[in-house]
Parts: structure tokens; sequence; C-alpha cells
């Protein structure tokens, strides 16, 4: 306006850019907000996951030191430990599922340009949960296959 006529007074000057940001400030940061708290709630699974294998690998140190002195090998008891772990994440990522699709419906206002039910969204966060869960049993896991079975039974 200003270009057109100098002297045209104006009451409020503003760019359409920043009315946008104005406009989407609300949906922003309930996006944040969600971010964060799904960034806690796999964090306190993940947490979860690796507590519960941990203390199963605690409970158990006399069968695997057993288990070792007869011949186990260190990547069976890897193995049974993380899909013991995985099983309760698939539990998990089963319910998740069904709450993620109710959830959306009440949410769709909030998704630009993605379907509630995209398939691409839901695989990605499957394959994101599943890796991180794997490795929170993995750890504990390999702690279990190092016990040294002679220290184990004599300790019993």
């Amino acid at each position: 306006m200003w270009s057109a006529d100098s002297d045209m007074p104006l009451a409020d000057p503003t760019t359409v850019g920043d009315l946008y940001t104005k406009s989407m400030a609300r949906t922003s940061f309930t996006l944040v907000m969600l971010c964060v708290a799904g960034s806690m709630a796999l964090m306190l699974g993940v947490v979860g996951i690796y507590g519960v294998i941990s203390y199963a690998v605690s409970q158990r140190t006399r069968e695997i030191g057993i288990r070792l002195a007869l011949g186990a090998q260190a990547s069976e008891l890897t193995t049974m430990f993380v899909k013991q772990g995985l099983w309760l994440t698939s539990i998990g990522i089963a319910c998740g599922v069904v709450a993620a699709f109710t959830a959306t419906r009440l949410m769709s206002s909030l998704l630009f340009g993605v379907r509630s039910g995209d398939p691409w969204t839901y695989a990605a966060t499957i394959a994101c949960i599943v890796a991180i869960s794997w490795l929170a049993c993995y750890v504990p896991s390999r702690r279990a296959a190092s016990i040294d079975p002679a220290n184990t039974l004599r300790a019993e």
C-alpha cells in the first residue's frame, strides 16, 4: 500500500505469513505437545521392557548358569530373552494400534494431507518401536549370556 500511496495511514500492517503463523499457533502447539507426550510414552515403554527383561535375567541366574554348564550357546540365551521381550512388545503394539485407530478419528482435523488410517505411518511407527524394543531386550540378554556358569553354581 505504501508503494502506491505513501500518505495512506495503515492501522495494523502485517504480512500474510504472519497471519498464517498466528492462525496455526494453536495447532502447532498441540502437535508439539503430542510429540512430547508420545516420546515420553515411548521412553517409559523402553525403560519398562528393559526393567522386565533385566529382572527376569536376575531372577533366572541359576537357570542360566545351569543351561550354560550343560552346553547351551550364548546366542540361544540371548534369543530366548529377546523373544520374551518382543512378545511383550507385540502385545503393546496390538493394543496401541487399536487405540491409534480410535484416536485418529478424534484428531482428524489436526492431520493435514494425511489420512487417519495411513498405512505407511503405522508401519514406520511399528518398525521404530520394534527396533527400540529389540535394543532394550538385547542389552540385558547379552548380560545373561555372559554369566559364568561356575560362579553361578558355586554362589547358590
